[in-house]
């Protein structure tokens, strides 16, 4: 497991229009009850996948995360335009704590192993590997094909975790929030953030 981050501050959240928008949500809200600031910045498909899936209409605390949990993420949600490639993820001199793209389609893959950067998320994502800051990049499109294997191969030489969609079963989640919760958490172990409250992990209290 990657170091964990002692006082994590901010975390850049992507989102593309790989299905699997609930993912997303559940990592900014772990990442907002921690505390830890979000700068978030979705595709064109991003925003109609949260839209045709959750049911969300605007990127904000409220929209992303509900009523009950608003005032938790009150100041800790900054929301970026696509196209705005000047914001201040795209720059290095903006020191994050790390970036995960959740989910990631195979043409996010290819954006960032190809270097491209035509919008903010994809630029933010080649400043984070140009830093040497942690980039994870939570895959869900099945079956891979060859491209894809090799984009992720570059991606992982180049320093980025490609972290799947992947469950496990051997805690025996019992509903459908036990298992977004399991590769929520995941997510967050790679960002370095080991304090969340989402699954257990192996050896505690394992059935």
């Amino acid at each position: 497991m990657n170091e964990s981050l002692t006082n994590p501050q901010r975390i850049v959240v992507g989102i593309t229009g790989a299905s699997g928008a609930v993912y997303a949500r559940r990592v900014i809200q772990e990442l907002c009850r921690l505390g830890i600031e979000v700068h978030l910045v979705a595709t064109r498909n991003g925003r109609r996948l949260l839209h045709e899936e959750l049911g969300i209409e605007s990127l904000d605390a409220a929209g992303l995360l509900g009523t009950a949990h608003r005032d938790q993420a009150a100041g800790l949600i900054t929301v970026y335009p696509i196209d705005d490639v000047g914001a201040a993820i795209a720059s290095g001199t903006f020191v994050h704590d790390g970036m995960v793209i959740v989910p990631c389609s195979s043409n996010g893959l290819g954006m960032i192993a190809s270097g491209l950067g035509p919008n903010l998320l994809y630029r933010a994502a080649a400043v984070t590997l140009k830093e040497r800051r942690r980039l994870v990049l939570c895959h869900r499109e099945s079956p891979l094909s060859l491209v894809d294997i090799e984009n992720m191969r570059r991606l992982a030489l180049a320093g980025a975790i490609v972290a799947p969609a992947n469950p496990g079963w051997y805690l025996q989640p019992q509903s459908l929030d036990d298992i977004v919760d399991f590769v929520a958490a995941r997510l967050l172990d790679q960002l370095g953030i080991v304090s969340h409250s989402l699954s257990r992990r192996w050896g505690e209290d394992t059935p």
